[in-house]
């Protein structure tokens, strides 16, 4: 009798991760729609003649900074291949998402509903607008930040995690931001309105990025001590060189 396939810690470990990211992706554009007050300026900033005196992002930054992680950790680990595998079916989860809000949208509302059709019409059809705006924004952003991972790892020779990680951020999120808010608020928000929060959103990202550098370096260790040392350094040595990962491990 056949035995059963087993995955290898490798193998589960990039499901877990792929699972955790692709959860994360989802709920920040399902939530991408609501804008919240981060502080209030203590002066008044002027963008492009508009003043502003607040700081507003929009709420689905709050799980961005999971994306983060895990974008660098798949590949530090698993490489270009493994961490564009993962972007590309976002990608495609970023379009079933559309089709089923876009299915819940059109089902009749009952009369017993405790949420009434507009409210929800208000909430998620910006949402889907998001979710268009984010099709091109997300595979940009993301592929952008793969080619400047591996660009900057070159560059310093595998040292300097931080540099990489926080840099490849910094360098690919005001293009996913920028795009992100124009399809989803053009016409509904002045230019300088768009521009002010994709800024906003921009420096959140990077703050995030920064802040987060601990926590990448402490999933660093939570993988080696799961993985093994020696298998750990087999997965970054292959991602390095760009090779297939390994089933064994």
């Amino acid at each position: 009798m056949r035995q059963a396939y087993v995955l290898t810690r490798p193998q589960k470990l990039y499901v877990v991760c792929a699972a955790v990211f692709l959860t994360a992706l989802v709920v920040a554009e399902a939530t991408a729609s609501k804008f919240f007050t981060a502080f209030e300026l203590p002066f008044t900033l002027t963008i492009f003649g508009m003043e502003f005196t607040r700081v507003t992002m929009t709420a689905g930054v709050i799980a961005f900074p999971i994306t983060f992680i895990i974008t660098d950790v798949l590949n530090e680990y698993y490489g270009k291949r493994g961490i564009r595998f993962v972007t590309f079916v976002g990608m495609a989860m970023i379009v079933f998402e559309f089709v089923l809000l876009y299915a819940v949208l059109k089902v009749p509302v009952d009369p017993s509903s405790p949420v009434p059709q507009e409210a929800f019409d208000q909430v998620f059809g910006n949402s889907l607008r998001i979710i268009v705006g984010s099709l091109v924004a997300y595979l940009l952003g993301q592929l952008a930040d793969i080619t400047l991972f591996h660009w900057l790892r070159n560059l310093t020779q595998g040292r300097m995690l931080w540099l990489r990680a926080t840099g490849s951020t910094f360098g690919s999120q005001f293009i996913d931001t920028f795009i992100v808010l124009t399809v989803a608020f053009a016409g509904q928000l002045a230019f300088q309105e768009i521009l002010a929060i994709t800024l906003f959103n921009y420096m959140y990202k990077f703050v995030i990025a920064v802040v987060i550098t601990p926590i990448i370096y402490m999933a660093h260790w939570a993988m080696d001590a799961y993985l093994g040392h020696e298998t750990a350094e087999q997965l970054i040595q292959q991602a390095e060189r760009g090779e297939p990962v390994a089933a064994e491990g």
